[in-house]
């Protein structure tokens, strides 16, 4: 499945019979976009289908693409801070 990538997955597609998958990969996702991601179908996996017949909301793919760089990079730095922080508590 293609996949973006920015230190870690930020979001991946497919191609199926009558829709593209979206998988955004993260809860957060679709707590702050639920308004504009109401309109396309989706499962309970985490997955947005968007319709051959409509065009492709590039828009929303690029906010939801930032965010998802934001919470990977956000994972790194507290990940560090936590390393950093049991290294000062051991030593």
């Amino acid at each position: 499945m293609p996949t973006f990538t920015l230190k870690g997955n930020l979001v991946h597609f497919a191609a199926f019979k009558n829709h593209i998958g979206f998988y955004p990969a993260s809860k957060t996702v679709f707590e702050k976009f639920k308004d504009e991601l109401k309109i396309y179908k989706q499962s309970g996996k985490g997955t947005v289908q968007f319709p051959y017949d409509k065009p492709v909301p590039l828009e929303l793919i690029k906010k939801i693409a930032k965010l998802r760089a934001i919470e990977n990079n956000k994972k790194i730095i507290d990940s560090q801070r936590r390393k950093r922080f049991l290294h000062e508590t051991i030593y």
